[in-house]
Formats: structure tokens, C-alpha cells, sequence
């Protein structure tokens, strides 16, 4: 106890308070005098005392009444009251501990049994103090464990819905940043990739349903890696074929040479997994289209059911540069591969009519990155 214990003594004669007094001050404690049972009640509730020194037979309401009503205060029950009585029956004892009396002292009073008695039940009381104070501090952590948790529940389901668009680092980056406004639409220049298997389809309707869906479980997990790793945004996959952008959320300056890198690196993870397919019948390669241009972007659906999307003639011209495309083939728009002519290798120019985008469009087939 840090401050000076706080003692109550309670008695209708005052020259037993002062001898009291007297004993107590003389150790050092704080000492409140009340002059009968209904007084030492009010100023017990008043000043909340550290022990109670209370007398049995009183005019106006002797002690057992007193410690009794005491027990069913708030804040009362640990207090210590020590009955201080010139009854020595055993009756009256017993009596004593069934209204909640700690300890007793017979008159007179000697102030050596005195110090001892208050010295023992005011260590009791610290301890009792100190478990209450444990107490709450525990419901505070608790509580405040239960917040934590609470909003660690909250940014792991909102991770796991960036996750559906993003890369793991990037998703992890905008929930710790807390970038709520990050799905709201707006407007961007942005490098899409369409890419889909060749002969897919006319493959799916000839084969067993589980050999298809282990063949596409196959392709998206490996197709999936390498997006994650070129750290593009995905937006969806449509069976066969997939669509990635870049760019957006993330600001990435050299965006298109990143599809270029993206593009190279499927068709290489493609070529060993389309020679197994094919053995099997499966599809013929992975055709691949790259287009460059403004975009706008953002959440569309509904509640429950959102995507993140790139809308606009870009990813247009991606998807029909993909379908042009021959198996294992790249084909860049025009803006895309002058963005990046500098650093990658093209084949000769086609030129090709897109349907919905007019004719004679150039597309540039891409070969490969330029030597270091």
C-alpha cells in the first residue's frame, strides 16, 4: 500500500476513540473517529477506510448490525472490521463471524496485540488490493485482446478479398496502409495481357471431367505464380484463358515491359505442360495478346460478389490480339511495342483486321528480350 493506510474506529465512548487514536497514530496510520454505528456507517461509505475498528455494544446500533450492513455495501465486503468488545462469550464470537467480522480484540486494549492485528489484516488487505487491481487489468487486456483480434479477423477477410485481385506483397501493402478508397473507380493507362489455349474447347468436350479440370487446376497454378511474381493484377480467369493487367493499384513505370516479361515466361512455363497436353490430345499452345492504353478501373457486381476490372477498348484489343494469335504466339498493339522497342525483340509486322477496332491493325510478334 503506497499511501498511509486509512483507519476507521467506531465507538460511543470517546475516551476509548482517543486511546485508540492515540495507539494507532503513534504507528504512523491515518485515523477517522466515529462517535456511534450509524455515524461510522456514513463516513465508512464517505472516506472509504483500509480497516475498521468497531465497537459491539453501542446505543444507536451496536456493532454486529453495523458490520452486517458493511458486508452488503458495495465495496465494503474486503474491507477488514475488527470488533473490539469487553464480551468474551463465544456466542457473541461466532455471532461476530457470521456477520463478517475478521478479527476480535478485547477491552481493554493492549496496544501491542493492537498493532499486531491491524498490522496483519492491513497485508491482507494489500494483497487483496493488488489481485483486485491484477483483476481488472486482466478484463482491460482481455477486452483489449478481443479488439485486436477482432480487427485482425477484419484485415485478414479484407486481405483475403485483395488477394483475389492482387499479388500476396502488394494485397499486404494496402491493408497495412489501409487504403479503403483503393477499389473506387477511376481512370489509367494501363498494359493488359489476354492469354487462352488453343483448341481448348473442342478438348473439353471429348474428355473425361476430372482429367479437364486436373488439366486447368495444372495451367491456372502455374500461370497464377508467375503473375503473382511479374506482380500484375489479375482479374479474372474464363476457363482456358486468363486476363492480367498492369499498372493499377500499384503505379509501375515500366508496365508494358513487365506484360512483355509476364508474356515470355508463361510461354515458357506452357511449353512443357502443352507437350504433355498434347500427347493426351489436349490443347495446342497458349496464344497471347498485349495491348497499352487508357482504362478505367475499379470494383464492379454486387454485394457478396465483387471483381476488380479494367474496362475500356484496351483490354478489347487484348482479348482479339489473343485470339489472332498462333499457338505459342505473342502479339503486341502498336502503342505497346513501341513503349518497349528498345528492349525486346519483334517479328516482322502484321497487319490485321480486329473485329470492332477496325482494319489494318498493327500487331508485332514478340520474340524475345533484347541481349543484356
Amino acid at each position: 500500500m503506497s499511501r498511509t493506510p486509512r483507519l476507521l474506529v467506531v465507538d460511543d465512548q470517546e475516551k476509548n476513540r482517543r486511546l485508540m487514536e492515540a495507539m494507532l497514530v503513534s504507528r504512523g496510520y491515518e485515523v477517522l473517529l466515529a462517535s456511534g454505528g450509524q455515524q461510522g456507517l456514513a463516513m465508512a461509505l464517505e472516506h472509504q477506510p483500509d480497516l475498521i475498528l468497531l465497537d459491539v455494544l453501542m446505543p444507536d446500533l451496536d456493532g454486529f448490525s453495523v458490520c452486517a450492513q458493511l458486508r452488503a455495501l458495495e465495496g465494503m465486503q474486503a474491507v477488514p472490521v475488527v470488533m473490539v468488545t469487553s464480551l468474551d462469550a463465544k456466542e457473541d464470537r461466532v455471532r461476530g463471524l457470521d456477520v463478517g467480522a475478521d478479527d476480535f480484540i478485547t477491552k481493554p486494549v493492549v496496544k501491542e496485540e493492537l498493532w499486531a492485528r491491524v498490522r496483519s489484516l492491513l497485508r491482507v488487505k494489500v494483497l487483496y488490493d493488488e489481485a483486485q487491481r491484477q483483476r481488472a487489468e486482466l478484463a482491460a487486456w482481455s477486452f483489449t485482446l478481443e479488439q485486436r483480434v477482432s480487427e485482425k479477423v477484419q484485415e485478414v477477410e479484407r486481405l483475403s478479398q485483395l488477394k483475389r485481385f492482387f499479388s500476396p506483397a502488394l494485397a499486404s501493402r494496402l491493408v497495412a496502409g489501409a487504403q479503403g478508397d483503393i477499389l473506387r473507380s477511376h481512370r489509367r493507362e494501363i498494359t493488359v495481357l489476354f492469354a487462352d489455349l488453343r483448341g481448348f474447347s473442342a478438348y473439353a468436350e471429348r474428355v473425361d471431367a476430372q482429367a479437364l479440370m486436373d488439366m486447368l487446376r495444372e495451367f491456372h497454378t502455374a500461370m497464377g505464380e508467375l503473375v503473382f511474381q511479374h506482380e500484375g493484377t489479375l482479374e479474372r480467369f474464363t476457363g482456358d484463358g486468363f486476363m492480367v493487367f498492369f499498372n493499377d493499384p500499384d503505379p509501375q513505370a515500366d508496365h508494358s515491359l513487365r506484360a512483355v516479361k509476364l508474356a515470355l515466361a508463361m510461354r515458357d512455363r506452357a511449353r512443357p505442360l502443352q507437350a504433355r497436353w498434347q500427347f493426351l490430345g489436349g490443347p495446342a499452345g497458349l496464344g497471347i495478346g498485349l495491348s497499352r492504353g487508357e482504362a478505367t478501373l475499379g470494383a464492379i457486381g454486387f454485394e457478396g460478389r465483387l471483381d476488380y476490372a479494367a474496362i475500356g477498348s484496351v483490354t478489347n484489343r487484348a482479348a482479339r490480339l489473343c485470339t489472332a494469335a498462333q499457338p505459342g504466339e505473342i502479339l503486341a498493339c502498336d502503342h505497346a511495342a513501341q513503349t518497349v522497342a528498345g528492349a525486346v525483340q519483334f517479328g516482322p509486322t502484321r497487319w490485321l483486321d480486329l473485329r470492332g477496332l477496325g482494319a489494318g491493325q498493327a500487331c508485332h510478334p514478340v520474340l524475345d528480350l533484347q541481349p543484356a
